[in-house]
């Protein structure tokens, strides 16, 4: 089954999820799939997917993963490689429900590292390229001390009422999900350097120099060990979020990184 223009809901192994399909005036072969962070959902994207589509003219895909948004929920503790684990079961699964003859992984923190996963470890003839927004390549003390500071906002703050605006009945696994995993004592050795040697699409790489989550070190081992051509933005006084804090430059960015790259392979 293909999907349609318009939210619906997808049936997977694992249960359903929610999706969101953006399809410009005029209809386009190539699709941009949007992954969500690490306590995101599709409602939680704002208004970055339509400008997002605005801007390129490409088909939007926007989906919440299981425990997320409106998609079924998921068993909690994740596993500590619960990234991996999406980038090689349910993401696939999904793509293979997107009507485009090319396609386009886009990926913020969490979702970034996934996009890296399914890149590095599929070989997939659609994918053209990969754009990832604060991604995760390993973890980082500076990660660990911000997630410390969401437990905290979250028990004590209105974190979880914010949130439960976005994930309803599922606030608790989305939080707790994300928040035990970051913060259990194994997973300061997580680390997925070694599929960005096998990522064989062009990059590109887009971090806040102020970015809560991870330091320039992301950016640095993406262009020691991608293949691939790897193009870099640090954008000065931003954090984690840039599509946020400067979504024209980063769209921008973001468009005029995927005409090269489409163009190159016309």
């Amino acid at each position: 089954m293909s999907l349609t223009p318009g939210l619906q809901k997808l049936e997977l192994n694992q249960g359903s999820i929610e999706v969101k399909v953006l399809q410009p005036k005029v209809p386009s072969d190539i699709a941009i799939v949007l992954l969500h962070e690490g306590l995101g959902s599709i409602s939680m994207w704002r208004f970055f997917p339509e400008q997002l589509s605005a801007m390129t003219g490409y088909q939007i895909v926007v989906y919440s993963r299981y425990g997320y948004g409106n998609s079924s929920s998921c068993k909690t503790p994740r596993p500590l490689d619960y990234m991996e684990q999406e980038a090689l079961d349910p993401l696939p699964q999904l793509i293979e429900h997107i009507d485009a003859r090319r396609l386009i992984l886009l990926g913020h923190s969490d979702g970034a590292s996934i996009a890296s996963v399914y890149a590095g470890s599929n070989y997939d003839p659609r994918l053209n390229a990969i754009i990832l927004i604060a991604p995760h390549f390993f973890t980082e003390q500076k990660a660990i001390a911000a997630i410390k500071q969401a437990t905290a906002a979250y028990k004590n703050g209105n974190l979880r009422q914010g949130l439960e605006r976005h994930h309803g009945a599922n606030v608790d696994t989305a939080f707790f999900g994300w928040n035990d995993a970051w913060l259990h004592p194994d997973f300061r050795h997580w680390d997925i350097t070694q599929y960005l040697a096998s990522i064989t699409v062009p990059t590109l790489v887009i971090q806040g120099s102020e970015d809560e989550y991870g330091t320039e070190a992301q950016i640095e081992i993406a262009k020691a060990q991608i293949p691939a051509a790897v193009e870099t933005h640090l954008m000065t006084g931003l954090k984690h979020s840039p599509h946020f804090d400067k979504p024209d430059v980063v769209t921008e960015i973001i468009a005029n990184f995927c005409k090269r790259t489409l163009c190159k392979n016309e």
